[in-house]
């Protein structure tokens, strides 16, 4: 069984501030209520974690392994989980 370690949500809010922006603005600017995208902290969400990967420029799985990886290492197709995603 292989193990993943996410990323830490204190080290998510720090590279996006890097990125000069926070979760707050990201969920404003993609519609959502400003404390919205803060759920992808604790639980999984794939519209949200593609939101703050995307605004890394990195695939959410480097932010979330255990999320994007099964028990075998296989990447898992997430996006296909977003309602209303066309691609």
């Amino acid at each position: 069984m292989t193990t993943y370690n996410d990323w830490h949500p204190a080290d998510i809010i720090a590279a996006l501030r890097k990125k000069g922006t926070t979760l707050a603005a990201l969920s404003r600017s993609a519609g959502l209520s400003s404390s919205t995208l803060a759920n992808v902290l604790s639980r999984p969400w794939p519209k949200g974690e593609w939101l703050v990967a995307t605004a890394l420029d990195m695939h959410p799985a480097e932010i979330w392994p255990s999320r994007y990886f099964d028990g075998s290492g296989i990447l898992l197709d997430r996006k296909a989980r977003i309602r209303g995603s066309t691609g």
